[in-house]
């Protein structure tokens, strides 16, 4: 291991032995779990799901749970120049060693980095091809939210929150664990009693038949006793499931390099482009004094000088402005920061702007998604000018010097004015600024196409084209280029078209990230390493065109991830849908 570590970059990725790591017997252990994060160890450790479900299988007496992260290119590199295996930090084992191999799949353009960690731990790619010996494949986490175009990889999926589904799995593994080592069982044995948990979706047991325009004709079971709809699963007492309090404080410095206590899931605002919302559904909340008691446990045992709240609105909590009272009461004088992440304009009023005033001034975030009203309305994004006006001024009047604002571009009616809106607005709040402190503010402008996402009222309407896209961005640079004191960042066009057919994709894209992969693609979500030539050759090689997946599909359309019932029904989404078209319509007769 120590040649290892001396022939790359940042070895505190590959060396474990972190401050409160946990002390498990590996070979006394009945269950050995690898929980893996396909990516690097600075973006993983930064997941709270990972810390969750690390802690929660480590508190089981007869269960050891090991982490495995993808290694960066120079890491793959020594280890298949010396025939190696990727191996766990806490032991050191090789993944074949392990009787379960997790994966959260976070992000779509992570695919390919399972497929890599798969291979260099050992353990067959394809689920078609594990036999009895090997270790069982499942994965859970945002993207399983349309998990077919990984069916070939993973043996099950977990759809929805894992915490009490994945206890349930581990409960049926281990009475099954022996028949399956010795034979007396089959791995289809298995999964067949697996399939039986609620939220467990095992795709060999269904089979795909596609129509004469490649859109997909038939989704049925092919065996009895299999669920033909697959019902998430959620926590419905935030208080009383697990949160872990004795973090693991790395070596190295992370993505989110702090304390993080998610205050609540699900989120009150009905934003239609919004897939979170629908995924985390229903809106629950932790209660605040238990939030303090995490927040008080943690800082305790890891010593952060930051506690952020984690949320997909965290404004929208009951009470905020008395718990952020609270937290600031209790942990200004030790020198720890609270902070928030993107921020309600019309929460940033009284008490609540006060209590911000008081955070470091590191940066405030607000997401108006877009520049102009019509454009909301549409989206049925909750945003008011005027409210969004006064928190800029608050914040500017407390000493803040920059805001963050995210807009969405490929709306639906969007024109050639709304992305003029978007210089007008960011610059008139640049310059309230100097109506206070003499100086403009800094706008750092964030612009993300919109991607029409699985589960939201969205899913039926194409992708804005490349083109347009293109055109959009050209003509915001050089709005932008005309004021210093707003600086734009637009996300990468190719990496936003290979997220949206892989997140409204079907199973025939397996065989798509199979030949990537074998191309030598790695770390897709990342603009330094995505290679755009690799999955055009393989899109090219299965005959299949990624224009497929981003047209407008059909209200009546069978789509890839209608077998999922994720709290939602359909009719609720097509209801929101048609609003859509109603409002666009009448938009364009305005326009």
């Amino acid at each position: 291991m120590d040649e290892l570590f001396s022939q790359v970059n940042k070895p505190g990725r590959y060396i474990g032995g972190e401050w409160n790591l946990p002390k498990k017997n590996f070979n006394g252990s009945l269950i050995k779990f690898a929980l893996c994060f396909p990516d690097l160890y600075e973006v993983g450790m930064s997941n709270n799901g990972i810390r969750i479900i690390y802690g929660l299988l480590n508190r089981e007496p007869d269960v050891v749970c090991e982490r495995f992260f993808s290694v960066a290119q120079d890491a793959e590199k020594v280890l298949r120049s010396s025939s190696r295996a990727i191996f766990s930090l806490e032991s050191k084992k090789v993944l074949n060693e392990f009787d379960i191999v997790g994966f959260s799949l976070g992000y779509e353009l992570q695919f390919t980095n399972v497929l890599n960690i798969l291979d260099l731990g050992g353990v067959p790619l394809f689920s078609r091809e594990r036999k009895n010996s090997d270790p069982l494949v499942i994965a859970g986490g945002p993207a399983t939210i349309n998990p077919e175009p990984m069916h070939e990889f993973v043996d099950l999926f977990i759809i929805g929150e894992a915490e009490e589904a994945l206890l349930e799995v581990i409960s049926a593994y281990r009475i099954l664990k022996v028949q399956l080592k010795q034979g007396k069982i089959s791995r289809e044995d298995l999964l067949s009693e697996l399939s039986r948990i609620e939220g467990v979706y095992v795709p060999m047991f269904y089979d795909v038949s596609y129509g004469t325009d490649q859109g997909l004709a038939r989704f049925e079971p092919n065996r009895a006793g299999v669920p033909e709809k697959i019902k998430k699963r959620y926590i419905a007492d935030l208080d009383a499931s697990y949160y872990p309090v004795d973090w693991l404080v790395p070596y190295i410095q992370i993505i989110h390099d702090r304390i993080s206590v998610e205050i609540m899931r699900g989120c009150p605002n009905r934003c239609r482009f919004c897939q979170a919302r629908n995924q985390y559904h229903p809106l629950r909340f932790r209660k605040k004094e238990n939030i303090l008691k995490l927040a008080g446990d943690l800082y305790k045992n890891t010593g952060y000088e930051d506690i952020s709240l984690a949320g997909l609105s965290v404004t929208d909590y009951p009470c905020i402005a008395e718990l952020l009272a609270s937290l600031i009461n209790v942990f200004k004088p030790k020198g720890v920061g609270v902070s928030l992440p993107s921020i309600k304009p019309k929460d940033m009023v009284g008490s609540v702007s006060e209590l911000i005033a008081t955070i470091k001034k590191t940066g405030l975030t607000f997401a108006p998604e877009a520049a102009t009203q019509r454009l909301r309305s549409i989206l049925n994004k909750d945003f008011n000018e005027e409210d969004f006006m006064n928190a800029a001024q608050a914040a500017f009047k407390a000493g803040y010097q920059h805001l963050k604002l995210y807009f969405m571009i490929g709306l639906p009616s969007e024109s050639e004015n709304d992305i003029d809106a978007i210089f007008d607005f960011s610059r008139n709040i640049s310059r309230l600024r100097k109506n206070i402190a003499g100086r403009s503010g800094q706008i750092n402008i964030s612009i993300n196409t919109l991607i029409p996402k699985p589960h939201t009222p969205f899913q039926w309407l194409a992708m804005a084209t490349p083109e347009s896209i293109v055109h959009k961005h050209q003509h915001l640079r050089s709005l932008v280029s005309r004021d210093k004191k707003l600086k734009l960042s637009v996300h990468n066009l190719e990496i936003s078209l290979l997220e949206a057919v892989f997140s409204r994709g079907d199973r025939k894209l397996s065989q798509v990230i199979f030949t990537a992969f074998k191309m030598g693609a790695r770390f897709d979500a990342w603009e330094s390493f995505l290679n755009f030539d690799i999955w055009k050759k393989a899109f090219s090689e299965n005959r299949i065109d990624m224009e497929v997946y981003l047209r407008q599909k059909n209200r009546d359309s069978l789509l890839a991830w209608d077998f999922l019932d994720m709290g939602l029904p359909k009719e609720q989404l097509l209801d929101e849908y048609d609003k859509t078209i109603a409002l666009q319509r009448d938009s364009d007769i305005i326009k």
